[in-house]
């Protein structure tokens, strides 16, 4: 349906602005790099302030930067309005013109281009029909689901044929389950379109399942990149690990670094694992990051570290265990519980780390 999809190149960019309060400026972006692959879907992920929407926003053209370069495909576009961009923008708020059909919000954007009548129902309809709403098309916004009005938004943007499309934050305003479907629904339509997007939210579910690559972004900067299971299974900090999932940390010595392994000390336990960040030096402090599938319960005294059960939660295809350690309550995921034994709440247990999937972090 598009065009062609396009590259997105930011250049060291910035974005300064004056405190309103008149106390000096706030870097809201700082000196920001990143390539972004034709027909990939990245997302901008971070807490609120970090600065991943008003990244978006530059792009889009809603802001201009303080300082550096955007590029989309071969054109440098830093000082180009929005309009004059091959850009799309799904909003948070839908912002749909409640006068209008949806037939009429979704044919909007090529009225303006003077398309004609013909082939605007001829688009709208066949992008209708991708959003699973053509039986909707004569229907007022007012009379849609939340899910609904937010596929008429995706539609309205799609039907342009952007190279590249933009969304900020735009399931927020949905309930669990819809957040669920439509998640699924943006990613099926942009990798049938193989359109080039940028998805920008606080939610680590979100990022996870849509994402090619995820861009984490903390005060500012690109924290870390890679894709999902990467940041997930090895994060190259304590933030991002505990940023992007449930995780325990538990203190350890570094005793010894190979070119492969590095080996710590967890009070009287030796642990050697493959798996390390780079910032890690021995003799001095760090952390083994447990994500909750990580570890296993055994009998007391046989794993890493002793404690009590305190919870177990049943979830059908898994147990969730919280176990309270002298390191603080620890959570251990056990999949397939009818396969094995659940230790009962206020059992004296151990905890078995499995070094394969662990990673030794510096304590900072």
């Amino acid at each position: 349906m598009i065009k062609t999809s396009a590259s997105v190149k930011l250049e060291n960019i910035t974005k300064v602005f004056k405190d309103p309060a008149g106390k000096g400026e706030v870097t809201a972006v700082n000196n920001v790099n990143y390539d972004i692959k034709p027909g990939e879907l990245i997302t901008l992920l971070g807490p609120s302030g970090c600065g991943k929407t008003t990244t978006l926003r530059m792009i889009a053209g809603f802001e201009v930067p303080t300082g550096g370069k955007i590029i989309i495909g071969n054109e440098d576009v830093t000082q180009l309005p929005p309009n004059k961009r091959d850009t799309a923008t799904v909003f948070q708020s839908y912002g749909l013109f409640p006068h209008m059909t949806v037939f009429e919000n979704v044919a909007y954007g090529l009225k303006l281009r003077k398309v004609s009548k013909s082939e605007i129902e001829e688009r709208v309809i066949k992008t209708l029909d991708m959003v699973g709403l053509k039986h909707l098309a004569h229907r007022s916004p007012s009379r849609l689901s939340g899910g609904q009005q937010q596929r008429v938004a995706l539609a309205r943007s799609i039907i342009v044929e952007p190279s590249v499309l933009l969304l900020d934050e735009p399931l927020s305003n949905l309930d669990a389950l819809l957040r669920e479907q439509m998640r699924v629904e943006i990613r099926r339509i942009q990798k049938s379109l193989g359109i080039t997007a940028v998805y920008v939210t606080h939610d680590r579910v979100e990022a996870m399942s849509l994402s090619d690559r995820v861009v984490l972004m903390n005060a500012g900067k690109i924290i870390q990149t890679g894709t999902p299971s990467e940041i997930y299974e090895s994060p190259d900090s304590k933030f991002v690990a505990g940023f992007i999932g449930k995780v325990a940390f538990l203190d350890a010595e570094v005793k010894e670094i190979s070119d492969d392994f590095v080996t710590v000390k967890l009070q009287d336990k030796i642990l050697k694992t493959h798996k390390f960040s780079s910032d890690v030096k021995t003799g001095e402090p760090a952390v083994i990051m447990c994500r909750p599938e990580s570890m296993k319960v055994v009998e007391e005294n046989k794993g890493h570290i002793n404690g009590t059960v305190k919870t177990n939660v049943y979830l059908g295809n898994s147990v969730e265990s919280f176990i309270d350690t002298e390191h603080g309550e620890i959570l251990v995921q056990i999949d397939n519980p009818s396969q094995k034994k659940i230790y009962t709440e206020g059992a004296k247990v151990g905890i078995e780390i499995v070094p394969e999937l662990s990673k030794v972090l510096r304590n900072n």
